[in-house]
């Protein structure tokens, strides 16, 4: 048993490593994701900075040797505030992109498989996507206060529609394949087709649509903490650092130039992540591109 999980962990790894290579978007996007990921993460091993210490003398310090981002209009090293901030935005995109995936996923596969359950759960859909997404997560935040979890939660209410559409669209093509018949036909309960015979048709596409999430998750962080009803000013994030510099924009154009570089590189990379994952997991496209070659 043990050499059968080892054969499949170097299969895993070899398909993973020929998928890289294969591909050179998702090697350089995945490299710069990687990057920007161990730069926030060891942010404190980086620099020395207190991204919270305020120095009125200092303020407005264009980069240079002493602060390679300068200053904003606190005293504050951008350069700290950037690093330190990528923790929190990106904490966010994951969060909300693995509970988008995790209840989208359920509610696509229930939605998918009873079909007395098909149509008042997509009007159920139909009416969350109709409200707008940063509406609807500006009102929630105002009304329950700034805070992790309600930020993630107003961010992955409005993308849940979306993954329960995908995953429903799988499961009506596969529900009635003949190894999904044969697993009914000897008795197997409903959840057990579901996880076993059913859900691995929905891994490749959910993937795809994981990493979307994740984008549009840290794109809507910055569009609320720009808007000021994100975290609030004492918690770094990259929203907040480029709402803090909009004020002086004119006159310190850097205190925008960092966090925005950071937060366009962040969601590219992990677009073009989406887009060569989509490529190569999609048959359809697979096949279109060999013959096209």
């Amino acid at each position: 048993m043990s050499e059968i999980g080892q054969a499949a962990g170097r299969g895993r790894r070899v398909f993973l490593l020929d998928l890289a290579l294969e591909n050179r978007a998702i090697l350089i996007s995945g490299a710069v994701l990687l990057t920007i990921v161990c730069i926030s993460a060891f942010a404190g091993l980086l620099t020395t900075a207190d991204p919270f210490q305020i120095r009125p003398r200092l303020r407005l310090r264009p980069p240079g040797p002493d602060f390679w981002f300068g200053t904003d209009a606190l005293g504050r090293d951008v350069f700290a505030l950037v690093l330190h901030g990528g923790k929190l935005s990106l904490l966010v995109g994951f969060l909300a992109a693995v509970c988008g995936a995790v209840i989208g996923t359920a509610l696509g596969l229930v939605t998918g498989y009873f079909r007395w359950l098909d149509t008042v759960m997509m009007r159920v859909m139909d009416g969350i996507m109709a409200i707008p997404g940063i509406l609807f997560a500006v009102a929630l935040v105002s009304l329950v206060g700034p805070s992790l979890w309600s930020i993630v939660a107003a961010i992955t209410f409005s993308e849940i529609p979306r993954v329960t559409r995908l995953v429903r669209s799988v499961v009506l093509s596969v529900r009635d394949e003949p190894y999904v018949r044969a697993a009914e036909g000897i008795g197997l309960p409903s959840a057990l087709v579901l996880v076993r015979h059913i859900l691995p048709s929905c891994i490749a596409p959910l993937i795809v649509q994981t990493t979307y999430m994740f984008a549009a998750a840290i794109l809507a962080e910055a569009v609320l903490g720009f808007l000021g009803v994100g975290f609030p000013p004492d918690i770094p994030s990259w929203g907040n650092v480029l709402a803090e510099g909009r004020a002086v924009f004119q006159r310190a154009p850097w205190t925008i130039i960092a966090p925005g570089l950071f937060l366009a590189l962040t969601v590219m990379a992990v677009n073009i992540l989406g887009d060569g994952l989509r490529d190569r997991l999609d048959p359809r496209l697979s096949r279109a591109t060999k013959v096209s070659a």
